[in-house]
């Protein structure tokens, strides 16, 4: 059978990320412009392989300072490290009938490590203009010293300005012509 490539459809996509702040709150962020595929045999995911990139520059928490703050050389130095990439290397069914267990390589300032995250595929649907339509819905967490983003200062009761584990959350939706 053919390999049928499935597009990102950004217009339909949100990439965020959650981090405890000052240990007493959560500060929510999202990346604005990324791109991927999925390669597949037909409408079945089965095996399929896919990868995304995200433009780190699009970073955006609602905060100026804050954004220029995390692009700078204390977090994801968006200038010399201007790409995430995530290539997926596996992924099976976890019990429920749509809930995955996606595994693939994350790379950060060029740092790649192995992760692994829950994906619930939306299904296949065709839309109104005769395209396929695939939505899947992804969640992790990282730790964001496992790739060199180890800017930290210390409260004075001992905890940390910004935590080391990361929640990352994409709602994802791909597309290809019929």
């Amino acid at each position: 059978m053919a390999k049928t490539t499935w597009k990102l459809d950004p217009a339909h996509c949100e990439v965020e990320f959650r981090v405890k702040h000052m240990m007493v709150s959560t500060v929510t962020g999202r990346f604005t412009r990324f791109d991927g595929t999925i390669e597949s045999d037909g409408d079945d995911f089965e095996g399929a392989k896919g990868a995304m990139t995200i433009d780190v520059a699009s970073i955006s928490t609602g905060q100026e300072a804050r954004d220029k703050h995390l692009n700078s050389d204390d977090f994801f130095n968006s200038e010399k490290f201007p790409k995430i990439r995530f290539e997926s290397t596996s992924h099976q069914k976890t019990g429920g009938k749509d809930a995955y267990s996606l595994k693939g390589n994350l790379t950060i300032r060029d740092v790649t490590r192995p992760i692994e995250l829950k994906a619930e595929f939306g299904g296949v649907v065709k839309d109104p203009y005769g395209n396929h339509r695939a939505g899947i819905f992804i969640t992790g967490k990282i730790n964001r010293k496992d790739f060199n983003l180890k800017w930290n200062a210390l409260l004075e009761t001992g905890g940390a300005v910004v935590a080391d584990e990361v929640a990352i959350s994409a709602s994802l939706e791909f597309t290809h012509p019929a």
